[in-house]
């Protein structure tokens, strides 16, 4: 099943790429590699999620807060291959950042947000290493950020 049926089956609609916010580039191919900066936590509406996970937001609203940056890391990934998401090999790694109270501990757990829905996208592409790690404030106090590296053809 292609990517984009996937999708469909799914009933997902992926979020428009977003620029950045600062002077980088959203994405970057060196060789056969896709580098994806930071995503970050943002709503189907648009807004960003934003808060200390433990605090402000729970482990669920983690959770949703890096699955709406895993699905906006996707959304990067098509644009920089020119809309065909059939050129992903597959996704090396992800780093999660969790903007979190300093006794949280469940970063792993909010990050499996990002982590599964691109498993589930991509399939055995999607399985990928991971990092996930906390953080005392994240760019506009949003809740969670995640990059990514993807090996494309």
């Amino acid at each position: 099943m292609s990517v984009e049926n996937k999708l469909e089956e799914l009933k997902i609609k992926l979020p428009e790429p977003k620029d950045p916010v600062g002077s980088y580039v959203a994405s970057k191919i060196v060789g056969n590699l896709l580098f994806i900066s930071g995503q970050i936590s943002i709503d189907e509406k648009g807004n960003f999620i934003k808060g200390k996970i433990g605090k402000d937001l729970d482990l669920n609203q983690g959770y949703e807060a890096a699955k709406r940056c895993g699905l906006a890391i996707i959304s990067q990934v098509k644009k920089a291959c020119g809309g065909d998401l059939s050129k992903v090999k597959t996704c090396i790694k992800l780093t999660g950042y969790v903007n979190s109270i300093d006794s949280f501990a469940d970063q792993p757990k909010v990050i499996n947000g990002a982590s599964e829905i691109i498993s589930k996208v991509f399939n055995n592409k999607g399985l990928h290493t991971r990092a996930a790690v906390s953080s005392n404030s994240l760019p506009l106090n949003v809740a969670v950020e995640v990059d990514a590296i993807f090996e494309i053809s």
